[in-house]
């Protein structure tokens, strides 16, 4: 090929990269935010709740942490099956409100992966519930993390308009629970090594640019 050939080929643009990301707990100790930022992460999760009493003793710790290196901060509630669901979204905001939670933040998660001793239809009506207490209290469309397999035995498909943070491993692409046509997050290990952290973490994907993350951040 001669170089008036090679300067007429068109190289086709680089997809945008996904950003990605890591979700933490207490059981990852004191976290250095800076260091994961600048290893390449652009957004970060942290536990903020369970039930209606317990903090995440890490919290407060993380969410200044996260947001002070410039990741994109989220928090989560894991889900209490047999508590007052109106009780927990009612405790997983005030907890939220009291750390400045703010609109530039991604929206509250529901972490949903167990049923209890809770039947389905019951289990159903709950988390109807607490997202649809949520979500005037955060003034924010909240996001749904869950397995497909736990999901597809005991949910159905009246939430899909919900974000999915779905976590699947060990596969090409998650597979969609019932009820979704796309995945916003995807926590595609649990065993992931990220400088700043001690020992394995969570290690996640948006489905999307930078700049759709940023607005799904301001727009949920």
């Amino acid at each position: 090929m001669s170089q008036q050939e090679q300067a007429e080929v068109q190289i086709p643009p680089a997809p945008p990269s996904i950003p990605d990301g890591v979700d933490v707990s207490h059981y990852q100790g004191g976290v250095d935010w800076a260091a994961v930022k600048a290893s390449g992460s652009e957004f970060a999760f942290c536990k903020a709740t369970q039930g209606v009493g317990f903090t995440d003793p890490m919290f407060a710790e993380n969410w200044s942490g996260m947001r002070a290196a410039g990741l994109i901060a989220g928090a989560y509630h894991f889900f209490q099956p047999g508590e007052d669901p109106v009780a927990q979204a009612q405790f997983f905001a005030q907890v939220l409100h009291h750390a400045g939670y703010a609109q530039v933040d991604l929206p509250p998660v529901l972490d949903i992966e167990t049923a209890g001793s809770l039947s389905n239809e019951q289990l159903q009506h709950d988390v109807r519930v607490f997202l649809e207490t949520i979500k005037p209290l955060m003034d924010s469309t909240p996001i749904i993390y869950t397995n497909p397999s736990f999901w597809n035995a005991h949910m159905n498909n009246d939430f899909g308009m919900y974000p999915l943070w779905i976590a699947e491993y060990d596969v090409s692409e998650p597979n969609l629970p019932t009820g979704w046509a796309e995945w916003s997050f995807w926590q595609f290990s649990n065993d992931g090594v990220v400088p700043g952290i001690e020992g394995p973490v969570d290690l996640d994907k948006f489905n999307g640019s930078f700049e759709q993350l940023h607005h799904f951040a301001l727009t949920a």
